[in-house]
């Protein structure tokens, strides 16, 4: 058929690009899903009226938004977005209602204010699922899966995703599993607990007792796994992501016509009678009320060449129109054509409109080179039922992505991101659209851009507490730009060495000038010391404004010990930046004194003596008071987990506490590191001795009570870990090794975490419900006997008997095998010789046979069973995933290696390099954009990877790269010199199991291995 027959404007699907706005991904907590706040910041007024705009989010909740009336859809599509830091943002829209009750798809190329049927009177949208994906393991975020699952929610209780119950039922066993958690009897005694939540539309005791029946087949899954679950069981509904459109046939039969990822599916009521699949389909026009398919004639041979439908108007019919031509482009285009919509002037060609974001295909490319792992978001708390037993129906918070298996790091900027278009298009009564079904067409992935490494333009925007130093902003940006004038080696006359970002393949190389190694360690210094300031400001600046003018007793003495040391570094750092920005860069052994840096060091360190050994005194009493008023105080124990939830705090607040010990041993290190490369005759070398003899006198004690300090500390953080045994912290109690083993029981092999001890051994698993570890049972050491087993365990296993009692475990590897041996072996003949028998153990006698019944020994003994937000990069979990196990020797050696500073990281899909701020602290490595933020975009945790050159196969083609892997996880990281490079595969081979001992790793296939990870 002529195709001007339909008077249709043409479009063809055939160009690359897309100017689909994907949107910068934080590992925050999403606003508008878990109550955060509320209204964002308006945005900047330009002229022009200003609308207030509510959107009702997936959980109900309510934001308001305040954009221009002329600015465009995607304006608001793109704050929505931002406010909740989705990265998989195409999969959603922004909908809304007229007066006649006509759902519409907010249109991104549009201005707001010439939307059709949108009231510009107090205006109501609704963010929610635009594109029902038929694969829900394609959605690479935890967090995209559950908005897709409070989608599904939502349609199955509002009927529009009609099934037959036994499915509904078990969708809604899900959700309650996802929510509630496990089903517990005492907490759960009839199906009542259901009855205050709607379900399905005719929800009745019936329903309930078979949604309750489920609920206890799902035992044991995660809420990432029920929703997951959930989503697979949708899928399979005939009724899923179906949105029915009322319509009449040519002889007035009344239909109802849906879209859908496979093309057009008709429906009679709620029957399905007729699918035109998209591989079927030449054209799709409308013309007026008149809906047109224009089929392939070999396609559909006993219809005719076209099918009409009528719909109720023409704003319907075009409703309909413009949501199939977009769910083509999304599901079957792997590209869409960015052309600006033509404005009509006296004769119209039909609508312009055509789908304008990214495709699906282009999603899964983006999402799987641009995620980042988000820490944990809050599950809304929509399930409500009136047991008496509050401790099972409060909502936990969920860890995103379980597996700890490091999936791509950090959001990359998309260079396609455009300004917000200021295109408009003319509604018309006729438009057409072709269906190309043969043409794949090729996409580029975005263009990622850098100007020469600098990140300054990132930290403008970034927002940094004004009480830091009293810095403004303007301040801090050129406080960032003086470090990555440093960073770039920019010297002062002009010529500059700098590693800068590939872009496309472009290389730009500058003539180098020779560097002295002086240099670097002197970057290092100052680069530690930022992070160590950071570190400090956490306590003095952040904690201080949690607590308040309350200032309680149990944190007054920490502050009055933190507050002096963060004034004086931050002097310090000042002072070490202005050294580097004057450095020449040329070195050698006639340096003038611009190429010193241990003078600067030992102006600081005899004022700072005082203060570090007032703080040395104090700091253990601070720890003993902060893990009492913990246990003792329930408003004080909600204000520190509140605070340890917040993004600035990445690690556990008694590791802030530490830090200043850390960063003694730090000093001390570079310090030494520079007395080796200074020759006799250096200038430098005086001032650098004098400053290591003026730590010598505190190095002593300080490494006398550091082991002490982490010990108590560990064990502090593990009782909070722990859910059952009340009396870990002991006076006399040493902590020695925890990690994850396999335990031989009548179930056959199962992950267990085991926690060592100077006198105890506990075993435990880790509660999906509150992401804590429920103790199984203990073994005290004296009389414990270990043995090597035979057979198939000979290499990994290991019996240990105790009492009455004999576990049978595997470790992941013979070098795993040997640390838990050896350890167990220490700790067993130190038990024996001990004559000290006051500690007391916990009874878990009720518990003998604890694998079987370990929810009721969870609940009975001990107090910690509330669902508490637990930071997935914690040492411990990553152990839990990772298969593996820390020392307290390991974790001494890594205080000791703790390093900062800007790397490159490749791209996964291209040659370019992103430019990060990267910290390495406590077996992980924390990225942020600049080295001014205030708290990290990622993390990855570094237990279980290797570290090494890249291999030929790896084509990196670049000096000073190292390799990061973990099973098929791979990142490279280039550093601006062979020091750095050094340094860097010095301090990660540390936090790696590749050199936690030098020996030959021994590898056999066929070892016992349990990893959630996929």
């Amino acid at each position: 058929m002529d195709t001007n027959s339909t008077r249709g404007s043409t479009g063809q699907l055939s160009s690359t690009g897309s100017t689909g706005g994907g949107m910068h991904h934080s590992h925050s907590t999403p606003a508008g899903v878990d109550g955060g706040a509320r209204t964002p910041p308006a945005t900047p007024k330009k002229g022009g009226k200003m609308l207030a705009i509510r959107v009702q989010m997936l959980d109900d909740a309510v934001t308001i938004f305040q954009v221009q009336a002329k600015a465009t859809g995607r304006v608001l599509f793109d704050q929505v977005c931002k406010q909740l830091h989705l990265l998989e943002a195409d999969y959603f829209g922004l909908e809304y209602t007229d007066a006649g009750g006509t759902r519409y798809w907010l249109d991104l190329q549009k201005p707001i204010s010439r939307q059709l049927g949108l009231s510009l009177v107090d205006p109501l949208l609704y963010f929610c699922v635009k594109f029902y994906t038929p694969d829900p393991g394609q959605l690479e975020e935890e967090f995209t899966r559950y908005l897709f699952c409070l989608q599904v929610k939502r349609d199955l209780a509002q009927g529009l995703m009609q099934c037959n119950e036994n499915t509904a039922a078990l969708m809604a066993s899900y959700i309650v599993q996802a929510e509630c958690g496990d089903y517990v009897s005492e907490d759960y005694p009839d199906h009542t607990y259901l009855s205050s939540y709607k379900f399905v539309p005719q929800q009745d005791q019936e329903m309930e007792r078979k949604i309750m029946e489920n609920h206890k087949k799902h035992s044991g899954q995660s809420p990432a796994e029920a929703d997951l679950n959930l989503l697979e069981t949708a899928r399979r509904c005939e009724l899923y992501g179906i949105k029915m459109h009322a319509a009449k046939d040519h002889e007035n039969v009344p239909l109802n016509l849906a879209v859908a990822h496979m093309g057009i599916i008709v429906f009679q009521n709620y029957t399905k009678i007729n699918t035109f699949s998209w591989a079927k389909i030449r054209k799709i026009s409308f013309k007026r009320k008149r809906f047109l398919i224009k089929l392939h004639p070999e396609g559909y041979g006993y219809y005719k060449d076209t099918v009409e439908f009528f719909f109720e108007g023409r704003n319907e019919c075009k409703n309909f129109w413009k949501k199939c031509v977009e769910n083509h482009g999304f599901f079957r285009c792997s590209s869409v054509k960015a052309a600006p919509r033509h404005r009509t002037r006296v004769l119209s060609r039909g609508s312009s409109f055509r789908y304008s974001g990214k495709t699906q295909k282009q999603i899964v490319e983006f999402v799987r080179d641009n995620y980042v792992k988000r820490q944990t978001f809050q599950r809304s708390a929509s399930f409500r039922h009136s047991s008496a037993h509050s401790s099972a129906s409060n909502m936990h918070s969920s860890t995103v992505g379980n597996s700890i298996s490091a999936h791509p790091l950090l959001p990359l900027a998309d260079s396609n991101l455009s300004d917000d278009a200021k295109e408009k298009d003319k509604s018309d009564n006729e438009g057409s659209y072709y269906i190309h079904n043969h043409s794949y067409y090729n996409s580029s992935l975005p263009t990622y851009k850098e100007v020469n490494g600098n990140i300054s333009n990132l930290s403008a925007n970034a927002s940094y507490n004004s009480k830091l130093d009293d810095i403004s902003p303007i301040k801090n940006l050129a406080k960032e730009q003086l470090l990555n004038s440093i960073n770039a080696n920019t010297t002062t006359n002009g010529t500059t060495t700098t590693i800068i970002a590939e872009i496309e393949g472009e290389v730009k190389k500058r003539t180098k000038l020779p560097i002295d190694k002086t240099y670097y360690i002197a970057k290092e210094i100052l680069m530690t010391e930022l992070t160590y300031k950071k570190d400090l400001d956490v306590i003095n600046v952040w904690f201080r404004d949690e607590v308040g003018k309350e200032e309680p007793d149990e944190c007054s003495i920490l502050l009055t010990l933190i507050a002096p040391l963060a004034q004086a570094h931050g002097q310090l750092v000042k002072d070490l930046e202005q050294r580097l920005q004057g450095w020449d860069g040329k070195g050698g052994p006639r340096a003038t004194s611009s190429q010193r840096i241990a003078d600067v060091l030992l102006t600081h360190l005899p004022p700072l003596l005082p203060i570090y050994e007032e703080y040395l005194d104090g700091h253990i009493l601070v720890l003993e008071r902060l893990d009492a008023a913990f246990k003792q105080n329930s408003h004080f124990e909600q204000l520190y987990r509140d605070f340890e939830t917040q993004k600035v705090c990445y690690l556990p607040l008694t590791t802030f506490v530490l830090k200043p010990l850390h960063r003694l041993l730090q000093y001390q290190n570079l310090l030494q590191r520079l007395l080796r490369y200074y020759g006799p005759s250096h200038p430098d070398r005086a001032d650098c001795l004098t400053a290591s003899d003026t730590l010598k006198d505190l190095m002593q004690p300080v490494s006398e009570t550091l082991e002490h300090s982490e010990n108590l500390a560990t064990l502090c953080e593990l009782q909070r870990d722990l859910v059952g045994f009340d009396n870990l912290v002991q006076s006399g109690r040493k902590f020695i090794r925890h990690g994850c083993l396999l335990k031989h029981s009548k179930k056959g092999y199962q992950q267990r975490m085991f926690f060592l001890f100077s006198d105890i051994l506990l075993y435990t698993s880790r509660s999906q419900a509150t992401l804590q570890f429920k103790v199984h049972g203990h073994m005290p050491l004296r009389g414990v006997l270990i043995e090597e087993p035979e057979g198939e365990l000979a290499n990994y296993g290991l019996v240990i008997y105790g009492g009455n009692r004999a576990l049978t475990v595997a470790a992941s590897s013979q070098e795993e095998k040997e640390r838990w041996k050896q350890d167990l072996q220490n700790a067993i003949q130190l038990a024996r010789d001990k004559t000290d028998t006051k500690i007391t153990y916990l009874s878990l006698k009720s518990c003998s046979s604890s694998d079987e019944i370990m929810d009721q020994c969870g609940n009975d003994v001990g107090t910690q069973t509330k669902p508490q937000p637990q930071r997935s990069n914690l040492k411990v979990h990553v152990c839990w995933h990772r298969n593996t196990s820390i020392s307290m020797k390991d974790e001494l050696v890594a205080v000791e290696n703790q390093l900062s500073g800007y790397l490159l990281r490749k791209f996964k899909s291209s040659n370019g390099w992103q430019k990060l701020w990267v910290v390495l602290t406590s077996f992980c490595l924390f990225f942020y954009k600049g080295c001014m933020d205030d708290f990290p975009l990622a993390s990855l945790p570094l237990l279980g990877y290797t570290v090494g050159a890249p291999a030929p196969d790896d084509a990196i083609g670049k000096d000073f790269v190292f390799k990061l892997q973990y099973k098929n996880h791979v990142y490279f990281f280039r550093a601006e010199s062979e020091y750095t490079y050094n340094r860097w595969m010095e301090v990660i081979g540390s936090c790696t199991t590749q050199t936690k001992k030098k020996k030959q790793i021994i590898v056999n296939e066929n070892s016992i291995e349990c990893s959630p990870e996929k």
